[in-house]
C-alpha cells in the first residue's frame, strides 16, 4: 500500500485546525505540489450564505497561483477520522484547469486512512481547456 507524501501531509495538518467549518462541521485541508516542488496549503472556509464558502482545494490553488505558478503536480485532500473524501465536482474542474489527467491526487484521513487516485479518474471525460480550442 503506498503511503502519501510526509511533506504534504504534514503541511495539510497543519492547517486542517484553521478550518471554519461552524455549519457542517466538517473541515478540510488541501496540499499542492508546484512543478519546483514548492508546497501550497488551504483550508475550507464555510460562510452563512453557504454558496459563498471555500473549499481548501481552492484556496491551496489560489495560493499556488498567487505566487505566480500556474501548474499543480500533486495534490493531496485530508480530512479528520472520517471516511474518505475526495474533492468535489467544482474543485475537480479546478484541477483540470491546472494540471495534467494524470494528476496524482492523495485522500487521507487523521486516522491514517489513504487511497491514492488520479484526476483522470475522479474526472472521466473531461471537459476542459483543451475541448475550447478551435
Amino acid at each position: 500500500m503506498k503511503t502519501p507524501p510526509a511533506d504534504m501531509l504534514a503541511a495539510a495538518k497543519a492547517v486542517l485546525p484553521n478550518a471554519y467549518a461552524p455549519y457542517s462541521h466538517f473541515s478540510v485541508a488541501a496540499c499542492v505540489r508546484a512543478e519546483n516542488g514548492n508546497l501550497f496549503v488551504g483550508c475550507n472556509v464555510e460562510n452563512a450564505a453557504s454558496p459563498l464558502g471555500m473549499c481548501a482545494e481552492a484556496g491551496a490553488i489560489a495560493a499556488l497561483f498567487s505566487h505566480g505558478y500556474q501548474k499543480v503536480v500533486e495534490a493531496l485532500v485530508l480530512v479528520p477520522d472520517h471516511k474518505i473524501c475526495p474533492p468535489c465536482g467544482g474543485c475537480r474542474q479546478r484541477f483540470l484547469e491546472c494540471a495534467a489527467l494524470a494528476l496524482p491526487i492523495h485522500l487521507c484521513t487523521l486516522d491514517g486512512k489513504y487511497e491514492y487516485t488520479t484526476l483522470t479518474a475522479l474526472l472521466p471525460l473531461a471537459f476542459g481547456p483543451n475541448n475550447l480550442e478551435l
